[in-house]
């Protein structure tokens, strides 16, 4: 194979090379249209009937020629320069140009052989699309080269970059629609250009394609003078190349000497970027951010398709954009219409008598692994090698005795993550908006910067900068998931870092990226990726410095929505945990994975070899924190999930011990949310018996959840028998004031838990109203103090568990100098 960055350009096209490409375009436009409409009759061997039209005509045309068209002439250049190519639609509704295209490269028979090379397989490609039991009408996990589906608009660039970033040999052609640029996130992602290294990266080449319109309307991007646009694409960083096509009587086989000219040009600009990029590194130097070239590509909605229908415009109209001709099936004339249509791409010059495309017009992709339907890095499971980790138990925290030892367990998770760097040098990043020494992550500075080709100050190598790093920050949640989702989906691993309230940010994106994991992992061609990874820091308890815009812990209860194959979600409680926990999540594939951990200083409650233990059984019973006796049923379970929860069911049981020391009191705590399903529902459910076994048959459970208390009662409701679950969390109360008041306004303090109990054993009520009143009257002063001082009482701030050893160090209350 040759250099992908030839230092000199191919020859331009011959008239029968644009022959034949013009050929190979039409052939992928007849069988788009053949996918929308026929069920038979694939060739037209006969006259169109309208028993051959499906009952139900769903997809979009609108879009799909101008794919096509872009297709056909990627692979001339892929051919041409021995590029390694993926291609990337923003408009996911080509999907049956996608397809069509896959299907004329060979790739789609080789992965489906049912769809063979041959009129039965073309009947077959037909009748399957958009049909029960077929394939999506969208460029889906179905489809052979696909990385990104495209059926929720916007993400097109930002995927195209994460695929790119590691990749310095290779190129992701990106069509971005004229409706999916008026999206906020691709208006953002324009600028991900700023943080790709020409050194060691792959390269981006956007392809603005104006068809003028959307579902119903004009389009923005089409409708202002190109002088403004060309401004607009100049001051995004990029080189704007525009061609217009199709509008006039013009000869097609100009108008594709005409673009493969234009595609020269942009394709010789970025061997010459690259090739410069090259020099610099054999030199030690670094480069400077290039100017990268862009195409805009005008051309008319619905190209080629008919120009009128029932006397109005579509061709060029917000009429083509999905099924032009929507009662082929029901009127005669519109069935005219549609083999007038497909008769127009000649299909009897494309096929041969068996139903296989022409050699001379299949020569004009490419082969093997050069096709963009077969490039192995759009099945990134099949090139994904394992990460080297650094045995997390190296980096334990000391732990003489629960409780014993005070930590920041981000901050210590930062220290294992900055060796999983330091041994992963082009295969693992950190994601994250602006956030990573925030979550207390710094330590990975130690190893590596944060990624900058925008321009450098004096001072920014001190901060971290660099043009090469493996932290990849902007203030954007929606470009760090394109760009992980990017990178994952192209076989390479990552974690992503954000507050807790603002990951809600990018909730319909991980919907789409757990819809992919569902239908690829039905898919056995589909090797599985690495697992999209969560780290939640910033969260609801202790962010009471920023007050209630950043209060909210939702983002667990829209994640429990996905499928449960998919899903994990995890409350480690101290530093040992979740570094355990976060070794289990890089090495797993195919799940999105939500840990949830605090920053601030937290009590360590188990060591090393205990946490390991703890996690893996996803919860447990800490009976040193019970009074329960060996051989008796508890009277009362003390539950929680998360880490401001365990200390606060810790400080509960603690007064329950010293002031009802014969109440038998079962603590558990619970790492992995989903064992409190039932195993029916959930993988790591557990069984009806060994939830029984872990809370008891018929004896009240206190529960202090992270969350929203809701969220318990959903999760564990087919063996919550006799409704005696009573969850305290988060219910939409907050503001700026104490960490200690937070919880009060949402009564999950320790003082309310012990209230509760006394609530709900029988007998307690009345036997210890004084005690129930004493919490009453604790909580009170614990208000009236953090309203005078501003700080919560010494008894809470200063508060450890009573056999914990030596005195921690260190404050448990630390919420100063973060912002976001």
């Amino acid at each position: 194979m040759t250099s992908p960055w030839p230092l000199s350009s191919p020859e331009a096209p011959d008239e029968a090379e644009l022959r034949a490409i013009d050929a190979w375009w039409r052939a992928a436009n007849y069988l788009s249209v053949g996918q929308i409409y026929l069920k038979d009759n694939p060739l037209l061997r006969r006259p169109l009937e309208r028993e051959d039209v499906k009952p139900r005509l769903l997809g979009h045309w609108g879009t799909t020629p101008g794919l096509t068209f872009l297709y056909a002439h990627a692979n001339r250049a892929i051919r041409e320069r021995a590029l390694r190519a993926m291609y990337i639609t923003g408009p996911g509704h080509g999907g049956p140009g996608l397809v069509a295209s896959t299907y004329l490269e060979g790739t789609y028979s080789e992965v489906y052989p049912a769809v063979s090379e041959d009129e039965a397989g073309l009947k077959r490609l037909f009748t399957q699309f958009s049909f029960p039991g077929g394939i999506p009408s969208h460029v889906a996990p179905e489809t052979p080269g696909s990385i990104h589906e495209g059926g929720e608009l916007g993400y097109a660039l930002s995927h195209a970059y994460g695929a790119m970033f590691d990749s310095p040999d290779q190129i992701a052609f990106t069509v971005i629609g004229d409706g999916e640029a008026e999206t906020g996130p691709l208006a953002t992602s324009w600028h991900s250009n700023k943080f790709a290294n020409p050194q060691q990266d792959g390269v981006v080449l956007p392809i603005l394609h104006l068809n003028g319109y959307k579902i119903a309307n004009p389009t923005v991007l089409a409708r202002i003078g190109q002088e403004e646009l060309d401004a607009l694409l100049r001051g995004y960083g990029h080189t704007p190349l525009f061609f217009t096509g199709g509008f006039d009587d013009e000869d097609p086989l100009e108008i594709h000497r005409r673009f493969a000219q234009v595609l020269d040009e942009a394709l010789d600009q970025i061997a010459e970027i690259k090739r410069g990029a090259a020099e610099d590194a054999a030199a030690g130097r670094e480069t400077e951010r290039p100017a990268w070239p862009m195409i805009v590509l005008r051309t008319p909605k619905g190209w080629t398709g008919p120009e009128t229908i029932d006397g109005q415009q579509t061709e060029g109209s917000w009429r083509s954009h999905q099924v032009p001709l929507s009662s082929a099936r029901d009127t005669d004339e519109h069935l005219a219409d549609l083999e007038t249509w497909l008769r127009s791409y000649r299909a009897e010059e494309l096929f041969d008598e068996e139903g296989r495309l022409h050699e001379d017009i299949a020569a004009t992709a490419p082969g093997g692994e050069l096709r963009m339907s077969a490039n192995p890095s759009t099945n990134g499971g099949s090139v994904l090698e394992p990460l080297r980790l650094p045995d997390f138990r190296d980096y334990a925290v000391d732990v003489p005795g629960p409780g014993g030892s005070v930590d920041e367990p981000t901050k210590q998770l930062g220290t294992w993550l900055r060796d999983v760097v330091r041994d992963n040098p082009s295969t693992f990043r950190i994601f994250g908006p602006d956030e990573t020494a925030s979550n207390r992550l710094q330590a990975v500075y130690e190893t590596t910067a944060k990624q900058w080709n925008a321009d450098f100050e004096e001072h920014d190598r001190s901060e971290n900068l660099a043009r090469a790093g493996r932290v990849m920050e902007m203030l954007s949640e929606h470009q760090c998931q394109g760009w992980l989702e990017g990178y994952l989906l192209t076989g390479r691993h990552g974690l992503f870092s954000s507050y807790e309230a603002f990951i809600h940010i990018v909730d319909s994106m991980v919907n789409q990226h757990a819809k992919w994991l569902k239908v690829t992992g039905e898919l056995e061609w589909r090797r599985p990726i690495a697992s999209l990874n969560y780290l939640l820091s910033s969260h609801v308890w202790r962010q009471d410095h920023n007050g209630f815009s950043h209060q909210d812990p939702g983002f667990i209860d829209h994640m429990v929505n996905k499928k449960a194959e998919i899903v994990r979600v995890y409350l480690p409680p101290d530093a040992n945990t979740l570094l355990s926990t976060v070794d289990h999540c890089l090495r797993s594939k195919q799940y999105v994975n939500v840990v949830v951990a605090g920053k601030q200083p937290n009590p360590n409650w188990l060591d090393m070899d205990e946490a390991i233990l703890h996690c893996t059984r996803g919860l447990g019973i800490w009976e040193w924190a019970g009074s329960e006796q060996p051989g008796t049923e508890p009277e009362v379970v003390l539950a929680c999930a998360g880490d401001i929860p365990t200390v606060e069911v810790l400080a509960a049981a603690q007064i329950l011990r010293e002031e009802i020391p014969d109440l038998r009191v079962r603590v558990v705590n619970v790492v992995d949310l989903m064992r409190l399903q039932e195993d029916t529902e959930h993988p790591h459910g557990l069984s009806r018996q060994a939830f029984d076994g872990y809370f008891g048959t018929d004896v009240p459970v206190v529960f202090a959840y992270h969350g929203y208390p809701w969220l318990i009662h959903r999760l564990a409701y087919r063996h919550d028998r006799g409704s005696r679950l009573h969850v305290r969390g988060y219910k939409e109360e907050g503001t700026t004031t104490t960490p200690f008041d937070m919880l009060m306004l949402n009564d999950m303090d320790r003082y309310h838990l012990v209230m509760d109990v006394i609530d709900r054993v029988e007998g307690l009520g009345t036997r210890y109203a004084g005690l129930r009143q004493r919490m009453v009257d604790t909580r009170l002063r614990s208000r009236a103090h953090a309203y005078e001082h501003g700080e919560d009482a010494p008894e809470i701030t200063q508060w450890q568990w009573g056999d914990g050893g030596d005195a921690p160090a260190g404050s448990l209350e630390d919420t100063g100098g973060d912002n976001d």
